[in-house]
This record gives C-alpha cells, sequence and structure tokens, in this order.
C-alpha cells in the first residue's frame, strides 16, 4: 500500500476546528480496457484516476450537519480547497439526529490479499492478443455463431485509505483482470444473444475458452426458440442468473431500504420469509468472492453477516447511519468510492450450497423451464412491494431433460413468494464480477404468460 494516501488522508482529518468531525476517503486506480471486433483491435484503452472525499459534521439542534466535497486531484491547493468546501457546505445543512462518523466497534480485521504483482508485469501486447483470441474463439465454437459483437480484455488495480478523527484508520488495495465476450448465433431469420464473462485477480486466472463456450452455447441453444402456451410450471435458474436475483433481494435486506419502509421485509425480522433451504450470507471475508474486502467504505473491519438462516429472516445489513436510525448495530456494510458519501449494500452476498449437482436438479423437473437470461430484471422488479414481471427465455425440461427452447414469454409473482417456493439449491456455486454467488436455484410452480 502507498503511504502517501494514508498521509493524505490522515494529513486532511487532523486539520479538525474545535467541534469539528472529518472523515477522508482517498483512491487511486489504473484501468486497462481493450475490445476487439472484426479481428481487429478496435479501442485500447487506459486511464489513471485520482479521487478525495471529505465529511465534515458539525454539532448543531441536537444533531450533526453533514458538508461533504470531492475532487480529482491530489495537488496540496486543491485538497486544502476541497476540505473548505465541505466546511462550507456543512454550514447550509441542517442538522440530522442520526448522521455521524463510524465508531471504532472492536472487531478483529480478517486480512484479505486482493492484490497479485503479476498483474503489473503483464504485457501490454498480450491484452490485446487476448481479446482477439477470445474473437476467435468464440467465433469457432459453432458455425452457429454468426458473429461477435464485442470481445473485450479489462483489468485495474486500486489503492484506498481512509482516516477519521472518531480514531478510524484504514488502507487497502486489490487487482482485478476480466474477459468478456457478446456474440451473435441463428440464421437468415432469427438471431439470438449470448454472453460469457470470467474475472480473477490477476490475467494467469481466466479462463479464455470457457467465456467463449458460456457465450456461444447460450445464443445457439436458443436458436428455433418460439413462444409456448401460458402455463403453471417450475422454474429453474441458472447459478448466474440466480445470483443476479439475489443481488436484488440483497439490496432489499439493505438498512436505507428498512428504515425508509421501502422492501417488504422491513418488520419481519425473526420470521420466516424463505424455504428452510436458503441461507444468505453476505460474508467479504470469503475470498472466493471478487467482493471481498478487509474494511468497509467507513473503515469498520468486514465481516460474516448472515441475513436469511435456513429461512428465517435474522439480520439487516447497515452502515454507521441507518444502524443508529434503526436502534441497530453497523454490521459494516458502508459501501462508497471515493468521491461519494458512504451507502449500505451486499458486498458478497452469497447462498449456501445444497448437495445435489446440477445435472441432477434438472433430472428431478418434470414440468418447467430452464430461463437462462431476464430482460428488465431491474426495471420489472418492484423493490418496495417485490412484485416482479420480467420477460425471459431459456428451454423447457420434459421429464427431467432440457427440450425445446423458448423465447418471448413472461414470468411474474412476488419476491417474498418466489422465496417461500424454493424447493432446491444446487451444490456449485458460481460467481459474478461483482461478488455475488450463488448455485442454481428450483422454485416450485410460478405463473409464466406465454401465446
Amino acid at each position: 500500500m502507498s503511504a502517501d494516501l494514508t498521509d493524505i488522508a490522515t494529513g486532511l482529518a487532523r486539520q479538525a476546528r474545535a467541534g469539528e468531525h472529518i472523515e477522508v476517503a482517498v483512491g487511486r486506480g489504473v484501468s486497462t480496457t481493450v475490445k476487439a471486433y472484426g479481428g481487429q483491435v478496435e479501442s485500447f484503452t487506459s486511464a489513471e484516476s485520482f479521487g478525495v472525499g471529505v465529511r465534515v459534521l458539525v454539532e448543531r439542534d441536537g444533531g450533526m450537519a453533514q458538508g461533504f466535497a470531492h475532487a480529482g486531484s491530489f495537488d496540496a491547493d486543491v485538497l486544502a480547497e476541497t476540505l473548505q468546501d465541505a466546511r462550507d457546505n456543512a454550514g447550509f445543512a441542517e442538522a440530522d439526529p442520526w448522521q455521524g462518523l463510524a465508531e471504532p466497534d472492536g472487531v478483529a480485521a480478517v486480512v484479505q490479499e486482493l492484490w497479485d504483482d503479476r498483474l503489473a508485469a503483464f504485457p501490454t501486447e498480450r491484452k490485446t492478443e487476448l481479446a482477439l483470441e477470445l474473437e476467435r474463439a468464440t467465433r469457432s465454437w459453432s458455425p452457429k455463431v454468426k458473429g461477435v459483437r464485442v470481445a473485450s480484455y479489462g483489468d485495474s488495480s486500486s489503492e484506498f485509505a481512509l482516516a477519521s478523527t472518531a480514531g478510524i484508520g484504514s488502507a487497502g488495495r486489490a487487482t482485478s483482470a476480466w474477459l468478456s465476450v457478446s456474440c451473435m448465433a441463428g440464421d437468415e431469420t432469427e438471431t439470438h444473444m449470448g454472453y460469457g464473462v470470467d474475472v480473477a485477480r490477476q490475467p494467469g486466472g481466466l479462463d479464455l475458452e470457457a467465456v467463449a463456450e458460456e457465450a456461444a452455447d447460450q445464443a445457439v441453444r436458443l436458436i428455433g426458440a418460439r413462444q409456448v402456451p401460458s402455463q403453471r410450471l417450475t422454474l429453474v435458474l441458472e447459478p448466474k442468473l440466480a445470483a443476479t436475483m439475489l443481488a436484488i433481494i440483497g439490496s432489499m435486506l439493505c438498512g436505507d431500504a428498512v428504515v425508509k419502509g421501502r422492501t417488504p421485509f422491513a418488520d419481519r425480522l425473526g420470521q420466516s420469509i424463505a424455504s428452510p433451504l436458503l441461507t444468505l450470507v453476505d460474508d467479504p471475508t470469503d475470498p472466493r468472492s471478487m467482493g471481498a474486502d478487509t474494511f468497509d467504505g467507513e473503515g469498520l473491519a468486514c465481516r460474516r453477516n448472515v441475513l436469511i438462516d435456513q429461512g428465517e429472516l435474522r439480520a439487516f445489513l447497515h452502515n454507521s447511519y441507518t444502524a443508529r436510525r434503526a436502534g441497530a448495530r453497523s454490521t459494516a456494510s458502508a459501501v462508497r468510492g471515493s468521491r461519494s458519501l458512504p451507502g449500505v449494500g451486499p458486498q458478497a452476498l452469497a447462498v449456501a450450497p445444497g448437495s445435489r449437482p446440477y445435472e441432477e436438479l434438472l433430472a428431478g423437473v418434470d414440468h418447467g423451464i430452464l430461463v437462462q437470461s431476464m430482460s428488465g430484471l431491474h426495471s420489472g422488479v418492484n423493490t418496495t412491494s417485490g412484485d416482479f414481471s420480467v420477460g425471459a427465455e431459456g428451454l423447457m425440461i420434459r421429464n427431467g431433460v432440457l427440450a425445446e427452447p423458448v423465447r418471448e414469454v413472461t414470468i411474474a409473482s412476488t419476491l417474498p413468494r418466489l422465496l417461500l417456493d424454493l424447493v432446491a439449491v444446487g451444490a456449485e456455486i458460481e460467481w459474478l464480477p461483482g461478488g455475488s454467488g450463488s448455485a442454481a436455484l428450483v422454485f416450485g410452480e410460478i405463473a409464466l404468460s406465454g401465446s
């Protein structure tokens, strides 16, 4: 960790005046993105970013008035101006009885090794070659692949430091590399899309062939897809799609939604809200997740938080603000960038795996649909009520065997109902680049609207 980031954060925090509480977040990052198209490098982007965010809180009228300012430079004059801007903004802010800095809570940090020196040594030429190789591998996977929209290689290295007058100081750094591809398959009458992605701490951990296969297989197996009649059937979500759905549910278990009453789970702590088969944990101390970290966005040590335990709602995620407002304790779930205020959210959300392999789950479904993609997943979900209605495509399941491809159908239910209808959890966890992980999930009868 570069000491200068910590020096900047502590140096600004030490300038607190009488009655002021200051928190400073500082970040620096370097990123590279290569995009290939038509056998050529379409674009190559390399960028370095700097960020500093300053919070100044002043006691007033029985609460704290908060001012915030940020900048994209570490220049001494800019830093001084940013601190003064935050002070000025605090002068115009209304006092909030729940506002304040995070306080040390005595939880020991589980140090995560998220930095890999091999990324810095990886040649630029090899980065462009990987993007081009990914495009070729995807095109050659099947003659039914008509083209590749874009094949990309990307990587980043980032450093972060935080200091506050509350006695909190933290620092961390991380590297990541990824491959992604989007392709098209079909014939003169139809075209279907497929997408593949892999992410690791350094380029050597990426599986190029698996990314190409994932995208091509998704697109090819939908050739000939048609609508099916409206019906009720078993719903099977592939692991990455299940992880995406659970990430939405995780956002509904966050303190900001709870204190505002914008979640159907707000008053259900200690109650059964899901099938006993579901245990949902947010664990940034799990190094398998790309969301793993040592400290949260307010400098508290990350920890394992069990949200749902065998169907029972056990906890909500909180940062220091939502915890005070809810009369709870922070779960070290503050998320932020160096140039933003701390929010609250899951970092490494994952289900506890079951014991049944994926193939065995499918074999146990007499009449169902394996959904591989949903359209309008985020816009089609009302996180306040839990209602959702989304477009879907995938494959029918008949007598435990994958059957004809399906498209232009709609799945509608509510997330609380869906959680209760969970009937099986797979054994193999797959992780999204954003940090969430899940096995395949099987849900009992759900309404499918088609022709």
